[in-house]
């Protein structure tokens, strides 16, 4: 048995920071069922008057688990404890480009950026194969400024991402173009009109990259788009079958999401009542669906019951039921995954 502890980043977002602890145990708990060694006793203790997060290893961690956990989406340090020694372990996140993709952006409802690290990972973990070492494709079907989108990127994924609001577009193509001029990264970049069987949907930005020019000769390249048009038409964008996984912020109850027929939905639940159907028939057998969303305007058990209509397996029990966090007075929010039966 070994004992380890983990030093919580700190979040330049107070109400976040005093949520990390409870979420990095929830988190944790869940990287736990991918690790070769067994996880127990997570729990918060002090040390030295500053708190931490203790784990129990059935084992020394193997240079495989230490690569899954250096990925914890709180994790600032990480120590083995022994008796009152705090030993120093090098952890390796995976960060394929520079913290400032995810930081530069500055808006007004900004999902911050460790919580959707944390609802990637989980979505992640949630797949039939959380481990596979070939590129995947990640779709955010509400994508907004693309904070999901950077996330893919730094993780090497391909990602796809849908909004209907034109500003966001416009904004997250000046951004994105402009940071990869400015960090020299290779990189194609085509913008233009979206069109399936003739009829306009409406825009499109098509970016092909590599980190390396290297890689970029070779064809080793990632893709990222982004569709400006009504999330329930994503099945008519995309190919059925072709996300590996689908992680979305949920509208809070503001007008948002989709203009289809009946004009902006104000309502998530009617919203996610229609699309979830949608982006289902986009993901693959064996893929995962992580949503975050506010649990004031739509209860967990509506949102699972929706989830199980729709053909998915949702995570339930134990650490899945222990992400619920405070973000302001009128906004409680939560997380869901579920997967695609892989037959």
């Amino acid at each position: 048995m070994s004992e380890y502890v983990i030093l919580v980043h700190p979040s330049a977002n107070r109400v976040y920071a005093a949520s990390s602890p409870a979420l990095l145990r929830a988190e944790l708990a869940v990287f736990g069922t991918a690790l070769a060694a067994g996880l127990s006793g997570i729990e918060d203790v002090e040390l030295g008057g500053v708190g931490y997060v203790r784990f129990t290893s059935s084992a020394p961690l193997g240079e495989r688990d230490l690569a899954l956990l250096s990925n914890l989406s709180s994790l600032y340090a990480l120590f083995e404890l022994d008796g009152d020694v705090l030993r120093p372990v090098k952890v390796t996140p995976l960060a394929k480009a520079d913290s400032d993709l995810l930081t530069i952006q500055k808006y007004a409802g900004k999902t911050n950026e460790s919580f959707t690290k944390l609802l990637l990972n989980i979505t992640l973990l949630a797949t039939a194969d959380p481990a596979s070492d070939r590129p995947r494709y990640l779709l955010d079907p509400l994508c907004g400024r693309g904070t999901t989108l950077n996330h893919a990127i730094m993780y090497g994924l391909h990602a796809t991402g849908l909004d209907v609001d034109a500003k966001d577009f416009e904004a997250y193509e000046a951004f994105i173009k402009t940071w990869l001029r400015n960090k020299r990264v290779k990189h194609t970049a085509e913008s233009g009109v979206l069109r399936r069987n003739k009829a306009r949907l409406g825009r499109r930005l098509d970016i092909e990259y590599a980190f390396t020019k290297e890689d970029y000769k070779a064809g080793d390249t990632r893709k990222l788009a982004y569709f400006n048009a009504d999330t329930l038409t994503t099945d008519e964008v995309l190919r059925a079958n072709s996300a590996d996984v689908i992680v979305t912020d949920a509208p809070y109850g503001v007008q948002h999401g989709s203009h289809r027929d009946t004009g902006l939905q104000r309502s998530p639940r009617d919203l996610l009542a229609a699309a979830i159907p949608v982006w289902t028939r986009v993901l693959k057998p064996g893929g995962a669906l992580g949503i975050s969303w506010n649990t004031t305007v739509l209860p967990r058990e509506e949102l699972v019951a929706i989830l199980a209509k729709a053909g998915l397996d949702v995570r339930e029990g134990g650490p899945y039921e222990e992400f619920a966090h405070r973000v302001d007075q009128a906004i409680l929010r939560d997380l869901v995954v579920a997967a695609k039966p892989a037959s």
